[in-house]
């Protein structure tokens, strides 16, 4: 690991957090697309976690040739000890202003940095400026379509704690990934970065959780980040498994707002709107077979106003063919 710092260039030092663990076929594109920002002012961070493939020596190929740039970090022993304990590894070795996240499955898009930063100086009370998420699919297949996931909330905008994580709790496919973050560094750390207790699913949920509890949120409506999705994704290998799905109920969401609710009650949030969405979250597992009443009457409700919309379209349709 090289001692030397960061590059001289304008702007504030971005610091892009990269866990790694056998991802040889995806690192490569990962850290080309950091190498490709528009934005110049950044430093790399790669936290090896006990590869068994060429991780390693591709992610320490790249800190030889971008020295001042880039940076290889393992765990003691060099052994794996998990997404959050190696991100929150990169986090305290970090020297910039602001964090990034980059897995080592994802890519930036060129004009990321460049986005976001202006954006989160301008609003210096906001600890987090986020972007859409974009589910990549085409990057195995042409023929798959990617698709972006709706925002849920107005954007161009700054919000207020704690309206956006309500907005999350009501529709959990509008949270965006990890790679479409951009933070700043000493919030992060002053809220004790990603949480040891919630290490494997949610994980990122929780970060974000806390950010959006404590402070303003700028979002934007641009996404300039491409989320892979692959059949050996921590997500997915989950779903295979039976331990998570992302509709339905499952051990691992029950594990996170479990913790949601203990951090929310321990900070002393009061907020009505929002602890009225925490509890419809919560209520397939707290209060089952209500959840299921209410469901099939959100079903009914949808029916009904689609089947009034057709109606009129047909009403109107007729009137104009008299």
């Amino acid at each position: 690991m090289s001692n030397t710092g960061p590059r001289s260039a304008p702007g504030s030092l971005v610091s892009i957090v990269t866990p790694c663990r056998d991802a040889a076929a995806f690192l490569g594109d990962a850290v080309q697309s950091v190498l490709a920002q528009s934005y110049p002012n950044w430093e790399m961070i790669i936290v090896d976690d006990g590869s068994t493939d060429r991780s390693l020596a591709i992610a320490q190929d790249y800190a030889t040739r971008e020295p001042r740039r880039i940076r290889v970090l393992r765990h003691m022993g060099g052994g794996s000890r998990g997404k959050v304990v190696s991100r929150n590894l990169g986090i305290e070795h970090a020297r910039g202003r602001f964090l990034a996240l980059l897995d080592a499955d994802d890519v930036y898009l060129p004009g990321k940095l460049t986005r976001q930063v202006p954006m989160a100086e301008a609003h210096p009370d906001a600890a987090l400026v986020y972007g859409p998420t974009r589910y990549w699919r085409s990057w195995a297949d042409e023929g798959l379509d990617d698709d972006v996931a709706p925002l849920g909330l107005a954007a161009r905008t700054v919000h207020e704690p704690p309206t956006v994580l309500t907005a999350f709790l009501r529709d959990g496919g509008i949270v965006p990934c990890t790679c479409g973050l951009l933070a700043r560094l000493d919030v992060v750390r002053r809220l004790g970065a990603f949480e040891p207790s919630v290490d494997d699913l949610f994980e990122d949920q929780v970060l974000i959780a806390k950010l959006c509890l404590a402070s303003l949120v700028y979002v934007d409506d641009e996404c300039h980040d491409l989320y892979r999705q692959h059949p050996g994704s921590t997500s997915a290998l989950a779903v295979r498994e039976g331990r998570y799905h992302p509709s339905r109920p499952n051990p691992a969401h029950r594990e996170y707002l479990s913790w949601l609710e203990r951090y929310a009650m321990d900070a002393g949030i009061e907020d009505e709107a929002f602890w009225k969405a925490f509890d419809r979250a919560f209520m397939p597992y707290r209060r089952p077979w209500t959840a299921r009443m209410a469901r099939l009457g959100d079903l009914a409700a949808n029916a009904a106003h689609s089947f009034t919309g057709l109606a009129r379209s047909m009403g109107t349709a007729a009137g104009r063919a008299r």
